[in-house]
Order: structure tokens, then C-alpha cells, then sequence
């Protein structure tokens, strides 16, 4: 990731996103490994790792150079499922599912905390939930994925959102 991306506000998206990837593998999947929990880390770690060179090919080129790292299809297809619009790539796996539901929100997340005082530390679901209902707050988020997002992963919108917070609350390289 470090060797793709140079701006810090993306490189703090992606931390975001794999921390509450890592949730979202010990919620919806308990009995995971520690180690498929890591490959769930991954994939939200590298998801956009080339938007900041290739915005207008992302995922794809992405992928292709990751799969010349021997990373697994598993992660692969994730990374192209979280974009299936222009990738045609289906989220048929929890993984891929996850990925979907915690990328738009995280990033909404850390502009929710963004204009707070005290950042992640006292937000709550609510906060969140009345932020997306005003349109013009954060307005490049993608309103839509994330409801679609919950949708897909058979999730309750708030407990969705709290987990994602609680996450992100225990990661320093999301301190916003």
C-alpha cells in the first residue's frame, strides 16, 4: 500500500476500512481463523491501493498486479466486487459482502468525527444516520452503497454503524 499511495487521507480510508473489515470477520463469521481474519484486513487494506494512480481503471489494474503477488482470488474478487459496477464482479462471498458494506460508510464515518470536538470518541449511530440524510454533508459518499451495502450483508443499519465505529475507535491510524 505504502509503495501506491502517497496521500494520507486515503492511506487513512484504507486503514479505516481494513480495521472494520477485521470487526466484520469476527462478527459475521466467529469462528474464523486468525489468519482468514488477517486475509479480511487485506482486503480492506488494498482495496483502493491504485485509485491514486489509475482512478480511471480502478480496481482492475489493481488487481492484476496483485494477483502477480500470489494474492489470494478470495481477496481478489472482493477488491473487484467492491466496484462491481464497472468490474461486472459479483459479491457472492461474506468477505466480498463486508467489503461492500464497511468502504463508503468508513469513509463517512471519518468525516462524521472529522467535525466533532472530539472526534470518534462520543460518536454514536444516530449522529451518523442524520448526517446521511443531509445530502450535502460529505456529499461524495455514496448513500446508496452503503444502504445497499447493509442490505447485502443482512445487517441491522445501526448495529452495522456501531461496529464500524467501535472499530475504528481502537485504531490509532484512524485518529482523525
Amino acid at each position: 500500500m505504502h509503495e501506491w499511495v502517497r496521500n494520507p487521507a486515503l492511506r487513512v480510508h484504507m486503514e479505516a476500512v481494513s480495521i472494520c473489515m477485521k470487526a466484520a470477520a469476527l462478527r459475521h463469521e466467529p469462528s474464523m481463523s486468525f489468519a482468514d481474519v488477517e486475509r479480511w484486513q487485506v482486503a480492506g487494506l488494498l482495496h483502493d491501493f491504485d485509485y491514486e494512480r489509475l482512478p480511471d481503471e480502478h480496481p482492475v489494474p489493481g488487481v492484476a498486479h496483485l494477483r502477480t503477488l500470489g494474492i489470494d482470488e478470495e481477496i481478489c474478487d472482493a477488491i473487484l466486487g467492491h466496484y462491481s459496477e464497472k468490474t461486472g464482479v459479483g459479491r457472492q462471498t461474506p468477505m466480498a459482502q463486508a467489503l461492500f458494506a464497511v468502504d463508503e460508510l468508513a469513509g463517512f464515518i471519518v468525516a462524521c468525527a472529522k467535525v466533532r470536538p472530539d472526534g470518534l470518541a462520543s460518536l454514536e449511530p444516530g449522529s451518523v444516520v442524520k448526517k446521511l440524510k443531509t445530502a450535502s454533508f460529505a456529499a461524495a459518499v455514496n448513500r446508496g452503497d452503503i444502504a445497499c451495502g447493509v442490505t447485502e450483508l443482512g445487517v441491522e443499519p445501526n448495529e452495522h454503524i456501531a461496529m464500524c465505529i467501535a472499530a475504528m475507535r481502537g485504531c490509532a491510524e484512524v485518529a482523525v
